[in-house]
C-alpha cells in the first residue's frame, strides 16, 4: 500500500533528518519547457508545481506524449536542443536552472541519479557495462579501479543481473534489453544519491524482475530517505509504489493528490478516464476496455481553454475559453470548473 507522505518524511535514516517533516527535496515551481518552432514558442510543459520530500515517492503518471518525461529530465537540464526552461526546479532550495553545467555535472550521477527510459541509447555501445557503471564511482566518491569494480558487482547482484562478475566486462549489445535496463537502474543508485529520477525504471522487465527492483527502489527510498520522482503509465505501479500522485495532460498537471485519496476519490474526467481504461476487477469479463475519445493534441495545435475540452464528455462552456487554475482542498489538488473550491464535483 502507498505510504504517507508523513510516513514517507520520517523515514529513519532520511537524508536531511534535521529537515521539518514534509519540507521537500524537491520542488518543482512552476516549471514549463517550451520548443521555438515557425517562429513561435510551442508550450510542451506547461507550470508544474510538485513536491517531492525525503523519503518520498511521486509518480508522474499520463499517456505517452503528456509530458512527464521531459518534466523529469528537465530537472538535471538534459533537454533537447532549443529548448527553453523557465519556472524554478529547488534541489533541498537551491535552483537548478541556475546552476553553471559545470556546477550540474557535480550534482548529476551523485545527489541526483535518473534512470533512463532508453538504456540501448543512454548506455555508451564502445565501453563495457561495468565500466560505464563504476565511471560514477570514480568520479564522485573517489574509488579506485578495483574498490570500484567489488562494488559494481555488489550492485548488479542487488539489480538481479546473473553472473554480475563475468557481465561487468561485456558490451551494451551483448545483454537483452531487460539486462541494460538492470545496468541503468545499477548506475543510478551507484553513489547513493538524495534524489532519483525513475522514467518507466520497469519497461523491459519481466514481472517477476519487475517487482524486484520495485521493492529495491522502495526500500532504498525508506531506509535511506532517498526522493524519488517515478514515471510511469502503469497505474498498478502507481499503486504500489506511490505517496504522492501527480496526472499530466498537454504539459499540464491537471490533477494531484496523496495516493490513497487519488484512487478513492478521482476528480479530474481524465483521471477518472485513465482510471477506467486500466485492466481490473470491474473489467474481468468485458470484450473491451472503456477507452477516452480522441487523441492527445499536438504542439502546435494545443485548442484554448483546457487542453482535455475536446475530448471531455463533461466540459462546459467555459472549458473552451480558459484554461482552469489548479484548485486545492486537504493536499487535493485539481485543475477542472466542474469542481468547486471544496473539493466537490458539480452537476
Amino acid at each position: 500500500m502507498p505510504r504517507s507522505g508523513a510516513e514517507a518524511a520520517g523515514a529513519p535514516g532520511a537524508a536531511g533528518a534535521g529537515r521539518p517533516p514534509l519540507q521537500p527535496l524537491l520542488k518543482l515551481d512552476g516549471l514549463s519547457v517550451h520548443f521555438l518552432s515557425g517562429g513561435q514558442l510551442l508550450p510542451a510543459v506547461r507550470g508544474i508545481d510538485l513536491e517531492v520530500p525525503p523519503g518520498g515517492i511521486t509518480c508522474l503518471v499520463g499517456e505517452s506524449g503528456c509530458g512527464k518525461s521531459l518534466a523529469a529530465r528537465s530537472v538535471l537540464r538534459l533537454t533537447p536542443e532549443g529548448a527553453v526552461l523557465g519556472g524554478r526546479v529547488l534541489l533541498d532550495g537551491e535552483d537548478l536552472l541556475t546552476l553553471s553545467e559545470r556546477a550540474l555535472r557535480g550534482i548529476r550521477g551523485r545527489r541526483v541519479g535518473m534512470i533512463f527510459q532508453e538504456p540501448m541509447t543512454s548506455l555508451n555501445p564502445v565501453l563495457r557495462v561495468g565500466v560505464q557503471t563504476a565511471e560514477p564511482l570514480r568520479l564522485h566518491l573517489g574509488m579506485g579501479r578495483a574498490e570500484a569494480r567489488r562494488e559494481v558487482v555488489r550492485l548488479f547482484t542487488e539489480v538481479g543481473i546473473p553472473a554480475p562478475e563475468s557481465r561487468y566486462d561485456d558490451y551494451p549489445h551483448q545483454l537483452s534489453g531487460g539486462m541494460r535496463q538492470r545496468v541503468m537502474i545499477a548506475m543510478a543508485l551507484a553513489c547513493g544519491p538524495e534524489l532519483l529520477l525513475a522514467d518507466e525504471p520497469t519497461t523491459a522487465l519481466d514481472a517477476t524482475i519487475q517487482g524486484q527492483i520495485l521493492r529495491l527502489i522502495r526500500s532504498r527510498s525508506r531506509e535511506r530517505g532517498m526522493a524519488v520522482l517515478l514515471i510511469t503509465h502503469d497505474l498498478g505501479v502507481v499503486a504500489d509504489m506511490a505517496d504522492t500522485v501527480g496526472v499530466m495532460y498537454a504539459g499540464m498537471l491537471v490533477e494531484r493528490a496523496p495516493a490513497r485519496e487519488l484512487f478513492a476519490r478521482p476528480l479530474h474526467p481524465y483521471t477518472r478516464g485513465l482510471m477506467a481504461a486500466a485492466p481490473g476487477r470491474a473489467s474481468l469479463g468485458a470484450e473491451r476496455l472503456p477507452t477516452i475519445p480522441g487523441t492527445v493534441p499536438a504542439l502546435a495545435d494545443m485548442p484554448p481553454g483546457c487542453p482535455f475540452q475536446p475530448r471531455c464528455a463533461e466540459a462546459l462552456p467555459r472549458c473552451a475559453e480558459m484554461a482552469p487554475p489548479m484548485r486545492s482542498e486537504g493536499g487535493h489538488g485539481v485543475a477542472c470548473w466542474r469542481v468547486t473550491r471544496e473539493g466537490e464535483r458539480t452537476p
